[in-house]
C-alpha cells in the first residue's frame, strides 16, 4: 500500500468535516439574513462547495436548520427556567419575554424557528414545548393571583406573540441596513418592546399606568415596517449599495 493510498481516507474525513463546518457558517449566515426558506443552492455557494455535497451532510433543510440552530436557542430555555422560578409571576413574564424577543430580534433564522412550525427539527420542538410550559405555568399563577383576565388561555398567549414576533425583524431592519441604505425610516432597535408593552397590558385585569417603553413609530417608520413585511421585501443581499 502506498503512502498516498494510506493518507487518503484521513484526508477525505478531514475535508468532509471541514466542508460540513464551511456549510453551517454559510447556512447560519444565510439564514440570518434572509429566514429558513433560503434557497439551499444560495448557502451551498456561499460555503463554496456543490449541491450534492451539501445534501450529502444534510439530506433535507429540516436537518440543516436543526444543525445550525440546535444551540442557538438554548438561552431562551435558561430564561424560562428562572422565570418559572421567579417570586413575581408577572415580572417573570415580562423578563422572560424581553429574552425571548431579543432572540426574535437577533437575526430572521431564528425569528422563523420561534415563531412558526417547521417539521423534522427535533431540537426546535423540544425549545417549543418548553416555551409553552413556561408561559401556561406563570399564566396559571397570574390567574390565581387574580392578575390577568380569567378568560385568557395559554394557547391565546402563544398565538398573539407568535404574530407580534414575526414583525419584529421588520421593526429593526431598517437599523440593521445602516447608514446610506435603502431605507429611510429607522426605528428604533427596541422598537419591538411598545407593542409587547401594549400587547402584556392587554391580558391584565388591571392595566398598569405609565409610560410605554420605546418611541413611537412615525407614519414614515411604520411605511417602511409594512414594506419590509411583504412579500416584495429587501432581502439583505439585495440592498442599494452605499453611496
Amino acid at each position: 500500500m502506498t503512502v498516498g493510498a494510506r493518507d487518503g481516507a484521513p484526508r477525505q474525513r478531514r475535508d468532509a468535516r471541514r466542508n460540513r463546518e464551511l456549510l453551517l457558517e454559510a447556512a447560519h449566515e444565510v439564514f440570518t439574513e434572509q429566514g429558513l426558506d433560503a434557497a439551499l443552492d444560495v448557502i451551498a455557494r456561499r460555503a463554496g462547495v456543490g449541491n450534492a455535497t451539501l445534501y450529502r451532510h444534510f439530506p433535507t433543510r429540516a436537518a440543516l436548520v436543526d444543525a445550525v440552530f440546535r444551540d442557538s436557542l438554548t438561552g431562551t430555555m435558561d430564561a424560562g427556567e428562572r422565570a418559572r422560578k421567579a417570586p413575581d409571576a408577572w415580572a417573570g413574564l415580562a423578563a422572560y419575554l424581553e429574552v425571548v424577543f431579543g432572540t426574535l430580534a437577533a437575526d430572521r433564522g431564528s425569528n422563523d424557528l420561534m415563531t412558526t412550525h417547521l417539521r423534522g427539527v427535533e431540537s426546535l420542538e423540544a425549545v417549543h414545548e418548553h416555551n409553552r410550559r413556561t408561559v401556561d405555568t406563570l399564566l396559571t399563577r397570574l390567574r390565581d393571583e387574580g392578575t390577568v383576565r380569567a378568560d385568557v388561555t395559554t394557547e391565546d398567549v402563544l398565538f398573539g406573540l407568535a404574530a407580534l414576533g414575526r414583525a419584529v425583524p421588520a421593526l429593526t431592519v431598517a437599523t440593521a441596513a445602516g447608514p446610506g441604505s435603502a431605507a429611510t425610516a429607522v426605528p428604533a432597535p427596541d422598537a419591538w418592546r411598545r407593542p409587547l408593552a401594549l400587547f402584556l397590558g392587554g391580558l391584565r385585569t388591571a392595566p398598569a399606568a405609565g409610560a410605554l417603553p420605546a418611541p413611537a413609530l412615525t407614519a414614515a417608520e411604520l411605511g417602511e415596517v409594512l414594506r419590509e413585511l411583504g412579500p416584495h421585501r429587501t432581502r439583505a443581499g439585495d440592498r442599494e449599495p452605499r453611496g
